[in-house]
């Protein structure tokens, strides 16, 4: 499996699995919508900037993400490990933005609860077939 196909593969997916490490150090895990956008090995997602996942991150970056298709026979899953960047910076915000966010941001795109958050990976495993291959990044 290629990096390419395997972005290839997550842009097809409609839902993203993503976890951060609470306080006590638990993993916790959320469902998100789809990335707004990846580039080279960054994956992006939007989210409120009060949430507690957002401050689980800024305390440990440390990140997790996951990703699965399931067929009628055939089953394939993404795991990727990470960091994850909390993003407030207006031109990140801008880059990411899309005109429905309005719905969930009622100030815009200067809305000081929208923020961005960064997936940066390092490493992803992923699943097929009962096969598992390892792609560095």
């Amino acid at each position: 499996m290629t990096k390419e196909k395997l972005f290839a593969f997550i842009k097809k997916q409609k839902t993203a699995f993503i976890s951060s490490v609470d306080e006590q150090g638990y993993p916790v895990t959320r469902a998100m919508l789809a990335p707004r956008e990846m580039d080279d090995n960054k994956i992006y997602f939007t989210t409120n900037t009060s949430s507690k996942k957002v401050k689980q991150y800024q305390e440990n970056n440390k990140a997790c993400l996951y990703f699965y298709k399931r067929g009628r026979v055939k089953y394939q899953g993404v795991t990727l490990q990470g960091t994850m960047k909390v993003c407030t910076d207006q031109q990140t915000k801008e880059k990411i933005w899309r005109m429905g966010d309005k719905l969930f941001y009622k100030q815009g795109v200067t809305d000081p609860d929208y923020c961005v958050l960064q997936f940066i990976a390092e490493e992803a495993e992923y699943y097929c077939d009962f096969k598992v291959e390892t792609i560095k990044f």
